[in-house]
């Protein structure tokens, strides 16, 4: 059980702290709300890897071209409405101190589908976590189970301390969370257009 238990520590801490559209996301919206209206967002794994772990395991590794590339192209444009979204959130930064708090169910739900479109879980189920949840089932289903709790107890921990963190920006002034505001749409952008191009250009 512990070697199960130890990777889904490392694992977990690895997944949280990794660059990409899932976190660029999380940390924009702590900038514009602030950690207190948007920390329930670091649960929105548990809502989305359920069926990405499904797929992962059973039909990722067996999907035609086309198919892959048109993931990568649906994926990049709900990535660039996102960055757009958050570019309109830096232009009128000033408005957001007294903004209404957003609807938490819809804020959740939002950042499960920002994540099931990015393609670094797929990859993370398919390639790295997904061999050692089988290997570790088939040997005692308490162990695969012990893996995906401690796994997914040091993701949530890890990403809502790095929102805290982002989130405690916001009391150095307005200039400082408006440039980390603008730097997550711009990383946004950056990561939709890399997933366009991927549907686009299959690289």
């Amino acid at each position: 059980m512990l070697p199960f238990l130890l990777q889904g520590l490392t694992l977990g801490f690895a997944a949280a702290v990794q660059p990409g559209p899932f976190i660029a996301y999380l940390i924009s919206q702590t900038l514009a709300h602030g950690f207190k209206r948007t920390w329930v967002n670091a649960f929105a794994p548990l809502l989305s890897d359920g069926p990405i772990i499904a797929i992962s395991l059973l039909l990722l590794s067996q999907l035609p071209q086309w198919l892959q590339r048109g993931l990568n192209l649906a994926g990049g444009g709900f990535i660039l409405f996102l960055a757009w979204g958050a570019f309109q959130q830096w232009r009128g930064f000033s408005s957001l101190t007294t903004a209404p708090a957003t609807e938490t169910g819809y804020s959740v739900l939002r950042a499960a589908l920002m994540n099931a479109l990015s393609p670094l879980p797929y990859l993370y189920w398919s390639l790295v976590t997904g061999p050692i949840l089988l290997s570790g089932w088939q040997k005692n289903p308490w162990y695969g189970l012990g893996f995906l709790a401690v796994f997914y107890t040091v993701l949530i921990g890890g990403l809502m301390t790095l929102m805290a963190l982002f989130g405690a920006a916001r009391q150095f002034g307005e200039r400082a969370s408006r440039a980390l505001l603008g730097s997550s749409a711009l990383a946004l952008a950056a990561f939709g257009l890399y997933q366009l191009g991927r549907g686009l250009l299959g690289f």
